[in-house]
């Protein structure tokens, strides 16, 4: 059964969204304490975080940030705010998608099934793409060389592998967009820069610098 890892602190919210989505075959757990969330989230290895922004002690971007220090683990973030800034700075601290309450539970089931399904199902066919000295696994979502691995989140694994299918071709951002959020309303240019600003930053500390290229006004690009 596909384990979700629900960090909200309304316990009727937790109830409802527990109900229903058991009624999709998901196991859905709660943190029974919400000073060591990253701990939980460790201990139960869940297939996807479901994150709230206000929270006990402390909220759902430092719980993102631990969490990202140890696991790459899908993360759709909740907000009753709906300002882009919330959106960005969900993005920003390694999320994968962003609801804004109230939500309606059909849409969040949805989200979910399309946030593991790309998350982890990229067909059978292994395709490996070669960066430099590293080899990078998209349906694995690492780069890998004789010294070292590099894990990379699904969203940016799937950006990478676009621009590696398109390799010596622009790449135009609307493209981008459509594959990973299917032309969602909360999804606009500034989240799509921010997730492309994370996977350089991982690149770069591997050593692979200006790998991606930006294209002024057209989008993105790895030279051949």
């Amino acid at each position: 059964m596909t384990k979700l890892f629900l960090v909200e602190d309304d316990p009727t919210i937790v109830k409802v969204v527990q109900d229903h989505l058991k009624q999709w075959g998901y196991e859905c757990l709660a943190p029974e304490n919400f000073q060591l969330v990253d701990q939980e989230v460790r201990k139960q290895a869940p297939d996807l975080v479901i994150m709230d922004i206000s929270l006990p002690y402390f909220n759902g971007f430092h719980w993102c940030q631990e969490i990202r220090k140890f696991s790459e683990v899908p993360i759709i973030f909740l907000s009753s705010a709906e300002d882009k800034m919330n959106q960005i700075m969900a993005m920003s601290m390694g999320a994968d998608d962003f609801m804004a309450k109230p939500f309606d539970l059909s849409l969040l089931v949805a989200k979910i099934q399309a946030l593991l399904r790309r998350s982890y199902q990229y067909g059978n066919q292994e395709t490996v793409y070669p960066l430099k000295n590293f080899q990078f696994y998209p349906t694995e979502n690492f780069l890998k060389n004789e010294l070292t691995s590099v894990p990379i989140s699904p969203n940016e694994s799937r950006i990478l592998q676009l621009l590696c299918q398109n390799r010596g071709q622009i790449v135009a951002r609307e493209q981008i967009i459509e594959l990973l959020w299917q032309n969602d309303e909360f999804i606009d240019n500034n989240t799509l820069a921010v997730n492309i600003t994370r996977l350089r930053k991982k690149l770069a500390a591997a050593g692979l610098t200006d790998i991606i290229q930006t294209v002024k006004n057209k989008g993105y690009l790895i030279e051949e």
